[in-house]
C-alpha cells in the first residue's frame, strides 16, 4: 500500500494514495466512530514504528509507517480506517516543526492552532516551546489518537484535539495558525486562502505555512502574499520517500486586506 506512496513522484503520490483508498471505502465495514480509543491505540502500536532520527526534527519521536510496517506493502482494502495521512511525516510539516523548534519565541505563550495536524508534530513542537494553549485539528479521529500517543512519547500532555472541519467555520481567536503540507489540492488551497484572510482580519492571527514547493502551492494566488522565513534541506531518507523534493520551506502569510 505505502509502496505506492514512496515509489511515486511527489506530484502523483497523494493522488495515487487517495485513489487506492477511495476504491475500497465502499467495501470497508468498520467505522472510526464505532471503534474504541483502546482498539485504535492498539492497532496504531502494532502497525507503526517509533522514529525520529531520520527527519528534520530528531528530537521529536513519532509513531509512523516505515518499510518495516505491515501496511507499508499491504493491500489497501485491509486497512480498517480512513486514509492514514497521519502516519507519514510530510516534508512541509517537518520544515514547519523545525522552524518552530529553532525559534521558540514564535510560539512561546501563544495560542496555537495546528490545522490538518496529522501526526501532531507541529503541535508537539509548539508545546515543547512553551505555547500557552495548543489545538490540533484533523478531521480523522484516528489522527487525534495518534497525536495523543505521540505526545506521550515526548513526555507531553496532549493538545486539545478537534476533529470537526474548522476550515470555513467562524474564526476563533488564535495567535498562530500552522499549516504543514495543506496546499496539495487547488480547490482546498482556494478555500484555505479565503478562510485564513478571515482569521487574520478578525483576530490578527499570524499564519505560518510549511510546504516543499508542490505545484498546487507554487501556482496558487496565495503565493504572492507569502514571505519566506526559512528553507531546509530534506534528509536523504525523506528525499527518497518524496521523490523529486530536496528542500522544504516555511512562509509567513501577509495578505492585503
Amino acid at each position: 500500500m505505502l509502496a505506492l506512496l514512496t515509489a511515486s513522484k511527489c506530484r502523483r503520490s497523494l493522488k495515487i494514495f487517495s485513489r487506492a483508498f477511495k476504491q475500497t471505502n465502499s467495501r470497508r465495514c468498520l467505522s472510526n466512530s464505532g471503534l474504541s480509543d483502546a482498539f485504535i491505540r492498539s492497532f496504531i502500536a502494532e502497525n507503526t514504528e517509533t522514529v525520529g532520527e531520520q527527519s528534520l526534527t530528531p528530537e521529536i519521536r513519532l509513531r509512523l509507517f516505515t518499510p518495516n510496517c505491515r501496511f507499508w506493502r499491504e493491500r489497501p482494502e485491509l486497512w480498517p480506517f480512513d486514509e492514514p495521512y497521519w502516519a507519514i511525516y510530510w516534508p512541509g510539516g517537518q520544515a514547519l516543526s523545525r522552524y518552530v523548534l529553532d525559534n521558540p519565541g514564535v510560539s512561546l505563550g501563544k495560542t496555537v492552532l495546528d490545522l490538518g495536524s496529522g501526526c501532531g508534530a507541529s503541535a508537539i513542537a509548539a508545546k515543547l516551546c512553551g505555547a500557552a494553549h495548543v489545538v490540533a485539528n484533523d478531521i480523522d479521529a484516528v489522527a487525534a489518537v495518534a497525536t495523543h500517543m505521540n505526545c506521550e512519547l515526548n513526555g507531553l500532555e496532549p493538545p486539545v484535539c478537534v476533529t470537526d472541519n474548522m476550515i470555513g467555520s467562524e474564526p476563533k481567536h488564535f495567535d498562530l495558525i500552522f499549516l504543514g503540507d495543506m496546499f496539495y489540492d487547488e480547490a482546498l488551497a482556494t478555500i484555505l486562502h479565503s478562510w485564513l484572510d478571515r482569521c487574520i482580519k478578525t483576530h490578527g492571527t499570524e499564519v505560518l505555512i510549511g510546504d516543499p514547493g508542490r505545484a498546487q502551492f507554487e501556482g496558487h494566488n496565495i503565493r504572492r502574499f507569502l514571505h519566506q522565513l526559512a528553507q531546509f534541506e530534506l534528509p536523504e531518507s525523506v528525499r527518497e520517500e518524496n521523490y523529486g523534493l530536496t528542500c522544504s520551506s516555511v512562509w509567513r502569510y501577509h495578505p492585503e486586506l
